[in-house]
């Protein structure tokens, strides 16, 4: 096992890889940037090393600093967590090269998989279903005008590194592409240094639904069941929950079987997500991501596992302590993510200072977060400040629970997505488990209009009782 791991991350999944390694008796050094000096994770973590400024390319990004920090403090690893490298083959194969175990798939896979069209094509060869659309990459706009005609529009464009609705555009008609297709190469080649494109069929508001898997260095591959994850906006994900409410036994018998299939035709080691498209009763394989998933706590409290655990025994060698008749998926888990932004100006970042915090607690009640009074959120980095995540024995308990959790949550000094994300627990068609990926574009007006009135009400600037007392 390793005595010493480098997390090459921040914020709440750096926290929550000290705590798992503590726990395993594992030294852990923490890297930061200036604007981190003061992350959770950094006051925890055996060690520290500052690798750079605020700006991700100085810091979070930057390879050879990063690198050099876990060679000097004698660490044997590097975990990634998600973003920043977690993804990226190059900074796999770095660790590779300086005798670093990377904790996360071999380079080679990564490569691999993080060419959507190039994963799309090999599971295709394996007899998992993908969305119709182009054979690999399109060379240019003719090629792409011929698949988007052969498949019927709306089409999607999407970047073979892309990931996060980077690169991506919806394209309902043939006179647009030509423009799309430059916007979408052009933000591609931004985000990630690389235009290449191919073109699906958009399956228009279907479910998306993905499958944890672990797979060790002995080619062992199960899978933890499955999460929701359509409640998004812009392709963000909002909320996650598992068991999914569009699944029988029998489709999530064939989807882990399809999810595990994909697992073996990229002979894939550690853990992953397969990512599928869900309309009616028909599924399509879209992505595989290559590292730790944000809503992961999802699946671990239904399993009662700890899958950053896994991750580290897998890279140290060790094999999976379960065969998928042995796995054990109990009730229900749903969870929330927490954004510092303000949904009522288009959802916009709100960097700031924590002035008060208070978390739920509880039975079935798990936060994940860096944040406490005081601390600061800084605006070089993603909004999201946190997960609330709930487990009960059924769905509508769950749902309960999570209401309770969320309104006992406070924080003050930033706006959030709070109010937003606790009224969706009240919705008709979240209770019903009938949403699609279409939820927040259906519902986000009606969402935000109830919370401007409750705000008004909690403030004194609408008196609910006046209309009574002119009736006395």
């Amino acid at each position: 096992m390793f005595r010493k791991i480098l997390i090459a991350n921040r914020g709440e999944i750096a926290l929550r890889i000290v705590r798992t390694c503590r726990e395993m008796n594992i030294r852990t050094v923490a890297v930061y940037s200036t604007a981190d000096a003061d992350d959770l994770a950094v006051q925890f973590a055996n060690e520290s090393v500052c690798i750079g400024e605020a700006p991700s390319a100085q810091s979070y990004l930057n390879m050879d600093n990063i690198i050099t920090a876990a060679l000097c403090t004698g660490c044997d690893a590097i975990h990634p967590g998600y973003g920043f490298l977690s993804e990226n083959a190059e900074f796999a194969r770095l660790c590779e090269e300086n005798g670093l175990v990377f904790i996360g798939p071999e380079s080679q896979t990564i490569e691999m998989l993080g060419d959507k069209a190039r994963a799309r094509a090999l599971v295709a060869q394996h007899g998992v279903p993908v969305v119709p659309g182009s054979d690999g990459a399109v060379a240019d706009s003719a090629s792409a005008h011929v698949v988007a005609q052969r498949v019927g529009y709306p089409v999607l464009l999407k970047a073979a590194a892309g990931g996060g609705g980077r690169g991506m555009r919806r394209v309902d008609r043939d006179e647009d592409l030509d423009a799309s297709l430059d916007e979408a190469c052009a933000e591609a080649r931004a985000c990630f240094g690389d235009d290449t494109m191919y073109v699906e069929k958009l399956i228009v508001n279907p479910r998306h639904v993905e499958f944890q898997i672990l797979a060790d260095e002995e080619g062992h591959i199960i899978h933890l069941g499955e999460r929701d994850c359509s409640v998004q906006r812009n392709h963000q994900k909002m909320i996650e929950e598992s068991p999914s409410p569009a699944l029988d036994e029998s489709l999530r018998e064939e989807m882990g079987q399809a999810a595990i299939a994909v697992a073996a035709a990229a002979h894939y080691r550690s853990a992953g997500t397969v990512e599928f498209v869900l309309s009616g009763r028909n599924f399509y394989f879209i992505e595989m991501n290559t590292r730790i998933q944000v809503e992961h706590p999802v699946t671990e409290m239904r399993c009662g596992c700890d899958l950053i655990k896994e991750q580290i025994r897998i890279a140290a060698g060790l094999r999976l302590p379960l065969i998928q008749s042995q796995v054990d998926m109990r009730g229900h888990s749903i969870e929330c993510r927490i954004n510092a932004e303000d949904p009522q100006h288009g959802f916009r970042p709100c960097p700031g200072t924590v002035e008060f915090l208070h978390l739920p607690g509880g039975n079935g009640i798990r936060v994940d977060s860096g944040l406490y009074a005081g601390g600061v959120i800084s605006p070089f980095y993603d909004s999201m400040i946190g997960k609330v995540i709930v487990w009960a024995p059924t769905r509508l308990e769950a749902i309960r629970k999570m209401r309770r959790a969320l309104e006992e949550m406070t924080i003050e000094g930033v706006d959030t997505n709070l109010d937003v994300v606790h009224l969706i627990m009240f919705n008709g068609d979240f209770l019903r488990g009938s949403y699609n990926t279409g939820f927040i574009e259906k519902h986000l007006d009606e969402l935000l209009d109830i919370a401007r009135l409750t705000e008004k009400v909690e403030t004194g600037a609408v008196d609910m009782n006046a209309e009574h007392r002119k009736d006395e």
